[in-house]
């Protein structure tokens, strides 16, 4: 029979009554007494010098209070890169600083360089339009390659150059890998590009501030997925502001998927603002400004070459990548392309020589950091189409060259020659496992069945792994990251026997106030019920480093684990105490305490109550109260891995290709609550999808964005998905965690893109065409035009 509670069990996300009534709690719901509102004067240019603004008219406009432009931040610190990367010669990277707001120049367009603060939305848009500002446009660049192509003009002139680093992984493996490629008896060579996204949350980033000038505190309700990291940003680097002096609390907020993680300058200027006029000052992003200013996704160019023997046993990978980070670096932004990219380029496979090269890029174009998987999705995607150009080139079938090269059982812990160890995984069971939810041997009567329907149907196969929990501190920082990566937790027992679990960790979409409480309950034997999970505000948590990389419950749900922990032990000698035993004799099980032999036995709620009336506790043994805090900090990152098939139908007048069936086995571990793992699944196949099929970030050689809508920019419908065989049964517990988790956030994403293009290309050839790659999205036009020649 199925749990109906604890670890392991599906119950519903308790969250979502409030989210299905209306009754969310969103940064733009925060109304605060006597609050003005800003908005932003942005550029229109991709790439040009500021001579002047010109602020008068607007502050003589009806309703306005003040108007801030670049000047008034220019003795203020910048918004820094999280990670610091050196290059292959060890020179360190590029780091322009990036502004509150823009001053001297513009760097791409919706760079804001002024900001209007009214009594009234409405007013504040409108004096932004009052503005007169003379900037002289100049040359822009938009791509990478263009970016590096000898004169293009700069995107930062103190710099003088448009390269950020020049990045190899691992040097001493670059001699072995080329002389590995040079020898071997096959190499396949693929040229790709990871078409550039836009995250698209439901809800636009939004940011309240108020400041108290009695007490000098300040408050800072913003969309974020990483509060605490926020409030480092601005205190230490952007503005100076004593840690102690500021809260921020992240509501309800409705999606991320990576690109609320980071600090974006209008939170900080409306700190700024509320100090000034000594009253709140809210902003609420309008699509066009999202698509315009938040941090995008992707945008690598890369040429990937695996050599082989004739057999289809690896011998060596060698990547080259030009990663576009946009025209500043976002606070995620130069670790993606490397360490959560580079590090995952041997797969899952047993691949003895591998060696990475990546350009970081700047252009004048908005900044790009991570996007639901981080660097996964693009190594993957290389991996996996190469992988499957090379199986057609040598007549290998695609399954049977990636089992051929699976490390297997017996190899683990493996590391591999990018600098990773795998702790466990059964890569061939999960293979096993999608041939079996898929049908897989039906394919070929299905097939048969679509072309009698005049369609083309492919088959697309993609294996994939994936470093998540992105951890631990002392790893990540000879790696150059600048924060340590742990988590904390505070489980509070109130003397009714309720708790409350403070944690480091935010949920936008993840079901935290469900999933952590199943946690909590098993481990003390009540009711799930019981259980508040408050996360989100700096003042009430003692830190954290937020929701991204799959790491909620294999880092910070390990620190909630340490801290009941350490609540159990306390209450073990509460009572012992009150049954007057030895701490020893005393067994905690299903919620009670029992002495060891007897009958006697208190429950949970007891102790807790006795915790807080300790009348007659030992003072040297015993102290009141029933709170602890736990920090944990991972000893490696967590492995989850997968296998994916695609089967599509393409119509062969017109290139369009649907999704027949997708099925998704995946080993993410011990699992908590199958339900939610499966949302989550389907949520990031969905992403996948749309990325392999419909959207594409595009700019103009300008710098203008030409997809800067709904109009021009296609996300997935309901009907552009199918319903997915999804299957997670393969669990090869992580060691080093003490919920044996791996995380299962991101996937989807990392799965479907080359299943689906594997899919398309396996259709196409089935027709006799001479088709061995076509870059993604996959519209329509694309697929004929490659179809016809």
């Amino acid at each position: 029979m199925p749990k109906d509670s604890g670890i392991g069990a599906s119950p519903k996300r308790r969250e979502d009554v409030r989210f299905l009534t209306g009754n969310g709690n969103y940064t733009d719901d925060i109304n605060l007494h006597g609050q003005a509102y800003a908005a932003f004067a942005r550029s229109n240019v991709a790439n040009g010098k500021i001579n002047s603004v010109d602020t008068s008219a607007a502050e003589a406009m009806p309703g306005v209070l003040a108007v801030f432009t670049g000047e008034d931040f220019v003795e203020v610190g910048g918004n820094p890169a999280g990670w610091y990367i050196e290059s292959r010669d060890g020179t360190p990277m590029k780091e322009p600083k990036r502004p509150v707001l823009a001053h001297g120049k513009v760097r791409h367009v919706g760079d804001a360089y002024a900001a209007v603060i009214a009594e009234t939305y409405e007013q504040a848009r409108d004096a932004v339009e009052a503005l007169e500002v003379d900037i002289d446009e100049l040359p822009a660049v938009a791509s990478s390659v263009a970016a590096l192509a000898e004169g293009a003009p700069l995107v930062h002139d103190e710099i003088e150059t448009n390269l950020c680093f020049d990045w190899g992984w691992i040097e001493d493996n670059r001699a072995a890998t080329d002389e590995a490629i040079k020898n071997a008896p096959h190499v396949t060579t693929l040229e790709l590009v990871n078409n550039r996204l836009v995250p698209n949350a439901m809800e636009p980033r939004a940011s309240t501030a108020n400041y108290n000038p009695g007490t000098g505190d300040y408050t800072l309700y913003t969309t974020s997925q990483n509060p605490h990291l926020t409030r480092l940003l601005i205190c230490a680097f952007v503005m100076g502001i004593p840690e102690n002096k500021l809260t921020v609390i992240a509501p309800d907020v409705g999606g991320g998927f990576g690109s609320k993680i980071y600090h974006y300058g209008e939170e900080a200027l409306v700190l700024a603002a509320a100090k000034k006029l000594g009253r709140p000052v809210k902003w609420t992003a309008d699509r066009s400004e999202s698509f315009l200013t938040d941090a995008h996704g992707r945008d690598h160019v890369t040429t990937i070459e695996l050599a082989t023997e004739t057999d289809g046993t690896f011998i060596a990978i060698r990547t080259s990548t030009l990663a576009n980070v946009g025209a500043y670096l976002s606070n995620f932004s130069t670790c993606v392309p490397t360490f959560l990219h580079g590090t995952l380029m041997a797969g899952n496979y047993a691949v003895p020589n591998v060696y990475v090269n990546l350009k970081a890029v700047i252009t004048n174009t908005a900044p790009v950091d991570a996007y639901r998987g981080a660097g996964r999705p693009e190594a993957t995607y290389s991996i996996e189409r190469v992988i499957d150009k090379c199986a057609r080139e040598l007549g290998i079938d695609p399954i049977a060259i990636r089992r051929k090269n699976f490390i297997k059982p017996d190899q683990f812990p493996y590391t591999t020659p990018v600098g990773l160890q795998y702790d466990t995984g059964d890569y061939d069971a999960v293979m096993d496992k999608l041939e079996e939810i898929g049908d897989l041997a039906g394919f070929p009567a299905r097939r048969a069945e679509s072309e009698a329907n005049g369609k083309i149907r492919g088959l697309g196969i993609n294996s994939y792994i994936e470093a998540c929990g992105i951890a631990p501190s002392n790893l990540v920082g000879v790696l150059g990251a600048r924060v340590g990566l742990y988590d904390a937790a505070t489980v509070r027992v109130n003397a009714t026997g309720t708790l409350a679990v403070m944690v480091g960790a935010h949920s936008h979409g993840q079901g935290h106030e469900t999933a952590f409480p199943q946690v909590v309950a098993e481990m003390l034997g009540i009711d799930e019920g019981l259980i508040e999970i408050v996360h989100g505000d700096t003042s009430k948590i003692p830190f954290g480093m937020g929701t991204y990389g799959s790491r909620s419950l294999a880092v910070c749900g390990s620190a909630v684990v340490r801290a009941t922990e350490k609540i159990i032990k306390k209450a073990t000698k509460i009572a012992a105490h009150m049954m007057e035993a030895s701490e020893a004799d005393i067994e905690f099980k299903d919620g009670q305490f029992s002495v060891t032999g007897t009958d006697k036995s208190v429950a949970f709620g007891e102790v807790a109550f006795k915790a807080y009336v300790p009348h007659d506790f030992p003072a040297e043994e015993l102290e009141p109260g029933l709170e602890e805090t736990a920090f944990y900090d991972p000893a490696n990152f967590t492995y989850p891995a997968g296998a994916y098939a695609c089967e599509v139908e393409v119509d062969p007048d017109t290139g369009k290709v649907s999704i027949e069936r997708f099925s998704a086995a995946d080993d993410f571990g011990n699992i908590i609550n199958p339900m939610i793992v499966d949302g989550q699944v389907h949520g990031g196949i969905g992403q996948g999808i749309g990325q392999a099929l419909l959207e594409g970030c595009v700019y103009d050689e300008d710098g203008q964005l030409l997809s800067a809508s709904y109009m021009d920019y296609a996300m997935p419908r309901a009907d552009d998905l199918p319903f997915y065989a999804v299957d997670h049964s393969c669990q090869t517990p992580c060691t080093h965690n003490p919920l044996g988790v791996k995380g299962c956030g991101e996937a989807g994403a990392i799965g479907s893109p080359p299943a689906v293009v594997n899919a398309v290309v396996d259709a196409l050839q089935s027709a006799g065409k001479d088709v061995t790659h076509i870059d993604m999205p996959l519209s329509p036009g694309r697929v004929w035009a490659a179809m016809n020649g």
